[in-house]
């Protein structure tokens, strides 16, 4: 018993010690986390027009649908699909033998009614001579000669209308373009009966100028209206109102042209009123240009005189619920979460800030999702990283 007892004493107290060795130590200390390094910038100060993009379609100033004026058979195409036509140029021909035989019977009726009207004044003028002898003819037989003077002119005016119909008829035999373009493919072939009116047999198009037709939205709209009152704008029926396009593949916004339309409503369903530019379409080499109708094009337009503007990278603006957002390092190196107006993207990646920031205040531009408000930062200062011009070293 006195052993079992010494044994079971000792385990409490091996217990016991071991138990206030481990709280003598306490937990372990860890390290306060460092604060992340934040790459800074300061805004950059420059003038900017503001501006609006767009996406567009191109489409020609002309169009023409080549329809036949008279029913027959085709007997000539002369021109080659895809081509250039100059206006008056020979694109069809409907066979035109009847409509020859048609103005030849319309001459002959014609000469067959000027023959009886000189008769009709012969025998008039013969019975006028007889006349002037009393008593020597009736009245009613020179009223009767007169009459038939009379309708004899009407026949033959009748006649030289339908003569003119049946000249007209023939020359259209002969379908012709009526502008300077291109042509499209042939939509029928040499043989087949083309009706008046209503055969399409192929369309032109006018090449240069160009079209560019857009949609814009309304509160651009309302903006654009608000520097025309104000004066920043001349109306686009001066020719003032410049555009700038760009095509799929192009580098920025190369041609220029200018607006020439803007629809008289606003499209309900959309919001938006249709826009029209009007572009030169360049050679490229010979006959060939830069532009056909229904290319898909960029569309830049400024909206307003130059200003001067704060400018910071585009990707130091952050998005909070549609409400933007940029963080500001001050004095303290403390990460201030800041509200901002952003206006348009300039082609150097730099976006115009218009509200919330001012002209040398430091701007966090790399690390942005390792900040939160109020954070403490370590401010690595460096200058306004852009396309044309990465981060440089610090500052």
């Amino acid at each position: 018993m006195n052993c079992r007892l010494r044994s079971s004493l000792l385990g409490c107290c091996l217990t016991l010690s071991g138990a206030g060795m481990g709280c003598s130590h306490g937990p372990p200390q860890v390290a306060p986390p460092q604060a992340p390094v934040v790459p800074v910038s300061q805004a950059v100060q420059r003038e900017v027009t503001d501006y609006v993009d767009f996406t567009g379609r191109t489409d020609a100033v002309n169009t023409v649908n080549i329809v036949p004026r008279v029913t027959g058979y085709l007997v000539k195409m002369p021109f080659k699909e895809g081509s250039l036509v100059k206006k008056d140029d020979l694109l069809f021909e409907v066979d035109p033998r009847p409509y020859q035989a048609q103005l030849d019977q319309a001459n002959g009726q014609v000469k067959l009614y000027e023959a009886q009207l000189k008769l009709a004044k012969v025998i008039l003028d013969r019975d006028l001579e007889i006349a002037k002898t009393p008593g020597a003819i009736s009245l009613q037989l020179l009223d009767k000669d007169r009459a038939s003077v009379e309708e004899a002119e009407a026949s033959v005016k009748a006649a030289q209308a339908s003569l003119e119909v049946f000249k007209l008829n023939l020359s259209f035999c002969r379908v012709t373009s009526p502008i300077d373009g291109m042509v499209a493919r042939y939509f029928f072939t040499l043989g087949n009966l083309v009706n008046q009116d209503q055969t399409l047999l192929t369309t032109v198009l006018s090449l240069d100028p160009m079209y560019a037709y857009f949609d814009m939205d309304e509160p651009t709209l309302v903006q654009i209206r608000q520097a025309i009152g104000a004066g920043k704008i001349k109306p686009y029926d001066k020719g003032n109102m410049a555009v700038f396009m760009g095509l799929q593949g192009e580098e920025g916004f190369p041609h220029e042209g200018t607006i020439n339309f803007i629809n008289n409503q606003v499209n309900p369903a959309t919001g938006s009123i249709a826009v029209r530019g009007v572009f030169h379409n360049r050679v490229l080499q010979e006959d060939t240009r830069i532009l056909s109708p229904g290319m898909f094009v960029r569309i830049h337009l400024p909206i307003g005189e130059p200003h001067p503007a704060l400018l910071i990278i585009d990707r130091a603006v952050g998005s909070d619920q549609g409400l933007k957002y940029i963080y500001v390092v001050g004095a303290q190196n403390k990460a201030e979460y800041r509200r901002v107006t952003t206006g348009a993207l300039q082609p150097d990646g730099l976006r115009v800030i218009t509200d919330g920031l001012k002209a040398g205040e430091w701007v966090a531009v790399g690390a942005l999702q390792q900040i939160r408000p109020n954070m403490a930062v370590q401010a690595e200062k460096t200058t306004m990283p852009s396309f044309s011009q990465p981060a440089a070293g610090k500052k």
